[in-house]
């Protein structure tokens, strides 16, 4: 098995290409090593984090869009076919539907729904 992400902060890391360390040649046989020695020296892992992500648990999450502002919010709910059921450039009226969709677009008068 190869190494493991701890191996990288071990004191008894080899830091060689063919050795993982003294103790576990090849790397340890399980997730956790049983050896490991924090190396007070070692520089902090940094992850990367892309602008609208953060990690969590060491998996990169993508975050939501900003949130809106009060007035953003009230002329969405004033404007937008989810709350008022029609087109808010030609008034059409959108059919009912039980789970509404995800794209809002008029074929009237081609609005399109870019909030998402």
């Amino acid at each position: 098995m190869p190494k493991i992400p701890e191996c990288d902060r071990c004191l008894l890391f080899a830091r060689n290409p063919y050795l993982v360390c003294a103790v576990h040649p090849t790397g340890p046989n399980t997730d956790n090593c049983p050896d490991f020695r924090e190396n007070p020296n070692a520089e902090p892992e940094e992850l990367w984090e892309p602008e609208g992500a953060s990690y969590y648990n060491g998996e990169l999450i993508l975050q939501p869009r900003q949130r809106l502002t009060p007035e953003e919010q009230l002329e969405l709910l004033d404007a937008h076919p989810l709350f008022t059921g029609r087109c808010p450039r030609c008034e059409r009226p959108f059919p009912q539907y039980e789970t509404p969709p995800v794209h809002w677009d008029c074929l009237e008068c081609g609005w399109m729904d870019d909030a998402v």
